[in-house]
């Protein structure tokens, strides 16, 4: 299996995840100029700015792959998001889900702020 259809796989189940936790899925792919959100989702009056990483091994944890610049893109998208939908009465985190898949099951670990700001 290439990487888009290992990606696209986690981010059905991570979309799975949240909607039985309760979450309102608000968008997903969200793209602007310097880079993307997986899913944007809200619970509990809090927008949840999640980005995920879909494994096929265990060598490395997949939010790992989660940089510098790749925290500084998300966080950039979330504020054109915001400006965009002219949210600022609400409060916002950076979330990350973690999914490791394998034959015939799936692992998942959702991680709150991954990006503190």
């Amino acid at each position: 299996m290439n990487n888009k259809k290992i990606g696209d796989i986690g981010e059905r189940i991570a979309k799975f995840y949240l909607q039985v936790n309760n979450f309102q899925i608000l968008k997903t792919n969200f793209r602007y100029r310097l880079g993307e959100i997986d899913i944007i989702a809200k619970k509990n009056n809090l927008i949840h700015f999640i980005e995920v990483k879909t494994r096929t091994s265990n060598k490395v944890e997949p939010r790992e792959a989660i940089n510098e610049i790749k925290k500084e893109h998300i966080y950039n998208c979330a504020e054109y998001y915001i400006y965009k939908n002219n949210i600022y009465n609400i409060g916002f985190q950076f979330d990350c889900i973690e999914i490791y898949l394998k034959k015939y099951s799936w692992q998942i670990n959702y991680i709150d702020q991954i990006i503190e700001k």
